[in-house]
């Protein structure tokens, strides 16, 4: 474990190094936007693992994940059933499209993390008697109380990604703006 850590920390040290070098490139052609026309000949463009944006992304994804699993399975959790929790601790009563809008899932993966969520008592789906074809997820009182105890998560993630406010401000803007450019919204 010390090893990868040292490893991941030298890992750091290059590809930092390579930013500030494409960073420098950049200011100097005037060329700021990675993969814009004319941003580079194809012979130029590197196939470097490390030079991959995409892997950065997903090797972060996979560690922050992993990092969650033990506080989620204090709670009986999945990660997935646990971003359902938060949306439903910010807004009780959700129709079940507007919940997979808010998490970006296909109702096909959502009903399966509704009906074990349901099973274990946290919440309950109910048909809107406004509009009998809407189904509404609700809380249970135990799925409310889950809340207090899912407190302490925030902040041990917090720690655990050592980031300043401002770079997780940072880091959660750039997230958001590369979503919604490569879904093309």
């Amino acid at each position: 474990m010390v090893h990868n850590q040292f490893a991941l920390y030298r890992i750091g040290e290059d590809v930092n190094a390579r930013v500030e070098t494409a960073m420098q490139q950049s200011a100097e052609t005037g060329n700021d936007t990675v993969g814009a026309p004319g941003a580079a000949p194809a012979e130029e463009v590197s196939l470097l693992l490390d030079d991959q944006l995409c892997f950065a992304l997903y090797a972060a994804s996979r560690a922050v994940t992993a990092r969650y699993r033990p506080l989620l399975d204090a709670l009986g959790l999945t990660y997935p059933q646990y971003l359902v929790m938060l949306v439903l601790w910010d807004q009780d009563s959700i129709s079940v499209r507007d919940l997979g809008q808010a998490l970006q899932l296909e109702s096909s993966t959502l009903s399966p993390l509704l009906k074990r969520l349901e099973s274990s008592g946290l919440l309950r789906r109910e048909r809107r008697q406004e509009d009998e074809r809407s189904v509404a997820i609700r809380l249970t009182d135990a799925g409310a109380r889950l809340r207090d105890r899912a407190r302490t998560i925030p902040p041990a993630i917090g720690d655990a990604m050592g980031l300043t406010r401002e770079q997780e401000v940072q880091a959660g803007q750039l997230l958001r703006l590369i979503t919604a450019n490569v879904s093309g919204g």
